[in-house]
């Protein structure tokens, strides 16, 4: 299944404006080294669809954009609206997005 994908720019400037729900699918060690400001925690490992708040349309991202595909993927199959970042935190981060661990404090991408 083709999933459908939106960049790091426009990702970041939707989820500023509260039209949309970054949904991190990472690992928690991955998380906590660092993630986009204002994103929820879901790891695939243990994603119910119950957890993703269904307030907005969501952006699933993870390191590269597999693992959210993923979760792209299995989101539509339950009827959310939601799209893929094309190239995860990798690309978030290379735009020059901001990326911080939990105390705000800046953080990396693992």
């Amino acid at each position: 299944m083709t999933v459908p994908e939106t960049d790091a720019a426009r990702a970041a400037a939707r989820s500023d404006a509260g039209e949309v729900l970054l949904l991190d699918v990472r690992e928690d060690d991955e998380w906590a080294a660092g993630h986009a400001p204002g994103a929820v925690h879901a790891p695939l490992s243990r994603l119910r669809l119950q957890d993703v708040p269904g307030d907005r349309p969501v952006v699933a991202v993870c390191r590269s954009g597999g693992r959210s595909g993923q979760a792209t993927a299995a989101l539509m199959g339950a009827g959310r609206d939601v799209v893929n970042l094309s190239g995860g935190m990798l690309e978030w981060a290379a735009a020059g997005l901001a990326v911080v661990q939990d105390d705000g404090s800046p953080g990396s991408v693992l």
